[in-house]
Formats: C-alpha cells, sequence, structure tokens
C-alpha cells in the first residue's frame, strides 16, 4: 500500500496533474481522495499501516506478491512505489537478471525506499508521477501497484493504464492489488465499517469497488485474466496480461 506527498512546486512535475502530493501547504489536487497525504503520515507511513491493520497489511502483501509468480529474470516496474517495502519484498524473487524500477513523485517516499532498498543494486527509485504520461524508453514483464489505483478519478486511471500498457513487454502482466468488486451496502459488518473508516473520505475508492475491472481492462488492451482474492473476496491481486494486437 502506498500513497504519495502532494508538493506540486517540483519542475519534474505538471501543475495541472497529482500524485503523491503533500496535503499539508498545497491546494489537495485529488480533494475527494485520500491518495494525498500529510508529511508527517508519509515520514510514518509503514508503521502506521501496521498499527492502524494490526499487521495484517504485513502479511498480506507477501502473500500477495507471492501469490505474482515473479521470475528469476523478471523486470518490475511498481508504480505509487511508496517506502520501497513492497519492492523489498519482491526483489526476493529475482535473481541476478532481475530489476526492479519504483516511481513516487514524493522526496519522503523515495528517501525511504532508497534506505530500505540500499543493500539491492538491482533496485532502483525514480521520481516521476503516475498520473499522467510518461516514458521511461523501457519495457517490463511486471508493472505492480498495491492500493494506489483506487485513490485516483477513473480519467485518471485510464492515463494510469495507458501508462502501463506502454510499459509492459508483449505478454507482461500488470498486477493490481487492491479492493474487490463488491456492493459495499450488502457486505458484513466487519468489511463495511473498516472501509467506511479508512476510505470515507475517499469516494473514488466506492466507485473503484462497483466497477467491472476485468471489462475495463480488456478495452484497454489487456486480458488473460487470473484472480487471487483474499479477506473473504472483499481484496485481490488482479493479473492481466498485455495482450498482442
Amino acid at each position: 500500500m502506498a500513497r504519495t506527498s502532494s508538493n506540486i512546486n517540483d519542475n519534474n512535475t505538471n501543475p495541472n496533474h497529482g500524485n503523491r502530493n503533500s496535503a499539508s501547504s498545497q491546494t489537495r489536487l485529488y480533494p475527494e481522495s485520500m491518495v494525498e497525504l500529510t508529511p508527517f503520515i508519509l515520514k510514518y507511513y509503514d508503521r502506521l499501516l501496521d498499527i492502524g491493520t494490526m499487521g495484517f497489511y504485513r502479511a498480506f502483501i507477501r502473500t500477495a506478491i507471492r501469490s505474482m509468480n515473479i521470475h528469476p529474470g523478471d523486470a518490475i516496474l511498481d508504480l505509487g512505489c511508496g517506502t520501497g517495502r513492497n519492492a523489498c519484498y519482491m526483489v526476493k524473487y529475482l535473481g541476478g537478471k532481475g530489476k526492479i524500477t519504483g516511481l513516487d513523485l514524493s522526496d519522503i517516499m523515495g528517501n525511504q525506499f532508497e534506505s530500505k532498498c540500499s543493500r539491492y543494486p538491482n533496485v532502483q527509485f525514480v521520481k516521476q508521477r503516475i498520473d499522467q504520461p510518461f516514458t521511461l524508453k523501457e519495457q517490463y514483464d511486471k508493472v505492480f501497484m498495491s492500493f494506489v489505483f483506487h485513490g485516483f478519478p477513473h480519467d485518471v486511471r485510464k492515463i494510469i493504464l495507458q501508462n502501463a500498457l506502454d510499459h509492459l513487454k508483449e505478454g507482461g502482466t500488470l498486477n493490481i492489488v487492491d479492493y474487490a468488486e463488491f456492493d459495499i451496502h450488502s457486505a458484513p459488518f466487519y468489511t463495511r465499517i473498516p472501509f467506511n473508516i479508512v476510505e470515507g473520505k475517499c469516494k473514488y475508492a466506492y466507485d473503484f469497488i462497483a466497477k467491472d475491472w476485468k471489462s475495463i481492462l480488456e478495452g484497454h488492451g489487456f486480458g488473460r485474466f487470473q484472480e487471487t482474492f483474499f479477506a473473504k473476496n472483499h481484496l485481490r491481486l488482479l493479473k492481466a496480461a498485455k495482450i498482442g494486437e
């Protein structure tokens, strides 16, 4: 799970789009989302996440990453990479020829990423927003996102999907770890109450769980879906392959 800061006064950013910015001194680019965090939360993100989920996320994300079936030679692009904790889990499945490139806008997250992953020469951080078109002039075997995608408006999600598609090799997979599709109104209380507490200020999260993501992904050049469900089918790893034209 990774969030972003909102300082848009950066030479590498477009002031009309946002991704992981600090919400303290600047106007929020996505005011109806929880994707923009304060510097305090960014600094202590992993610790707060572990406390807030009572350790669930740490165990869950390890299991989800194991389900990705990472191969030793894979090149992985981590969109909204956050502190680098997920990259450190993924790199353990890679060999000498595999590598991970993490993208995030936040300097605070970037510093943590580089510190956590400093012992892995095949892991690098690139300061780059994911909610506008970009090119790294390289293609990857896997694109990974963990609890980032749901926090953006749907038109921005389309941009992110195109970025993923553009940076995948033919047959490579997009791996989205996020909420599954479910009806929040009929969900059991042990799902409904935590979801409303965590995402109550993010209208895009409610929009996200109501959409048919396999149909949407098919319309953006993806197919051959594989799903692994967690937390009584309310969380999911959705794998979608880039399909040739």
